[in-house]
């Protein structure tokens, strides 16, 4: 498989956004995934099939070439119910909020936030994500899209009213705690009734 190719397939939609173009007052983006990007966002995902995925993102630049996405993607998954193996479909709403910072500065905000963790830990208070890194000066938006929709798989689907019935099976009477405890009581026996031999 050439180079390429392995992009591809790592990366099954790509909508890149160069940050040098993003205006100051930042950018909004619809975006929608075509046949062929459904369907390898479903292969690389290892899903049944993507029906549709669709993003609504905002990109707002912030101090220090620092970039701030926000919004959802929503997606139509096809998955396979865990309980009765019936073909199921699945809608996926999640919510995106992120910072893309250039490479150099992610270290230190990754300290930062490590810091932050440390001192709430205590707390409610919800502690940021680490920054992403701004790779050749280029956000992904398809590639953030479909990590998106990979998280919010639910990896054990199940019908709604899917309900889990245990094989029963018959109690078999020679199994009980006491079980080994006969099994021991019996062998004595069987070399008591050879005594008789040495008489």
């Amino acid at each position: 498989m050439s180079k390429s190719g392995m992009i591809e397939k790592s990366d099954p939609w790509r909508v890149p956004i160069a940050v040098a173009q993003i205006p100051d007052t930042g950018l909004h983006r619809d975006l929608k995934a075509d046949q062929a990007n459904c369907a390898a966002v479903a292969d690389v995902g290892g899903l049944r099939e993507v029906l549709s995925v669709s993003a609504s993102l905002d990109v707002t630049p912030m101090s220090g070439g620092r970039f701030h996405v926000e919004g959802r993607v929503r997606a139509r998954i096809g998955q396979t119910c865990v309980v009765t193996l019936d073909p199921m479909g699945t809608d996926i709403d999640e919510a995106i909020d992120l910072i893309f910072a250039p490479p150099d500065q992610i270290p230190q905000m990754a300290d930062l936030v490590d810091e932050a963790q440390e001192n709430d830990r205590s707390s409610d208070a919800e502690i940021p994500d680490p920054p992403e890194p701004i790779e050749n000066g280029i956000i992904d938006l398809g590639r953030l899209a479909t990590d998106a929709l990979y998280l919010a798989v639910d990896p054990y689907p199940r019908k709604p009213d899917a309900v889990f019935e245990p094989l029963v099976e018959a109690p078999d009477p020679e199994d009980h705690p006491f079980a080994a405890l006969k099994a021991l009581k019996v062998a004595p026996k069987k070399s008591g009734a050879t005594k008789p031999k040495g008489k």
